[in-house]
């Protein structure tokens, strides 16, 4: 369930909470007659510790420069893209500039782990491999309780009083 008081009070850390829970993401690419692709993202404890002392909202991305994505972030480098993350009572759509990240062998170690490996024949060291970092500039997301008896009696309260439902919360955010 999706934290409320958390949504008020510190909706950038929550976000990055959310995502960092989530298996992947829909990420958009700076190309824009291309469709978004499902990408895992790759946030840790320190990543929202960052954040929750005001440093700006950032994702990883772990991604191959052979692709279309790929290729279309190293050729438009800080273009504006999306992601959307779906969760079952959280959503959010982030807006932010991609960038890839070359060489940079402790980040790639950081985030490094059994699933990201089977990606890489060559391991860490795999030609292919492109880290991608989304700066997060704005986020809108949309949280509830997920709480199923509420879910009930709003919709049943709504159909009765000719009213909305009042089933969470909504806003926009910076990064």
């Amino acid at each position: 369930m999706a934290d409320l008081s958390q949504f008020e009070t510190n909706p950038q850390t929550q976000l990055l909470e959310e995502i960092k829970g989530a298996r992947c993401v829909m990420l958009g690419s700076p190309n824009a007659d291309e469709h978004m692709q499902p990408m895992s993202p790759q946030i840790d404890d320190k990543s929202i510790e960052d954040v929750s002392q005001g440093a700006p909202s950032v994702i990883y991305f772990y991604s191959d420069r052979t692709s279309d994505l790929g290729r279309a972030v190293l050729a438009k480098p800080g273009a504006t893209v999306r992601a959307c993350h779906i969760g079952s009572d959280y959503q959010a759509c982030v807006e932010g500039e991609i960038y890839p990240v070359e060489a940079d062998t402790a980040l790639i170690e950081r985030f490094w782990n059994p699933v990201v490996a089977s990606w890489y024949p060559d391991g860490q060291d795999d030609p292919k491999m492109l880290m991608l970092r989304l700066d997060i500039d704005n986020a809108a997301v949309w949280a509830s309780t997920g709480n199923p008896l509420k879910f009930v009696y709003e919709t049943a309260k709504a159909n009765l009083t000719d009213t909305q439902p009042d089933l969470g919360k909504s806003k926009v955010i910076s990064g």
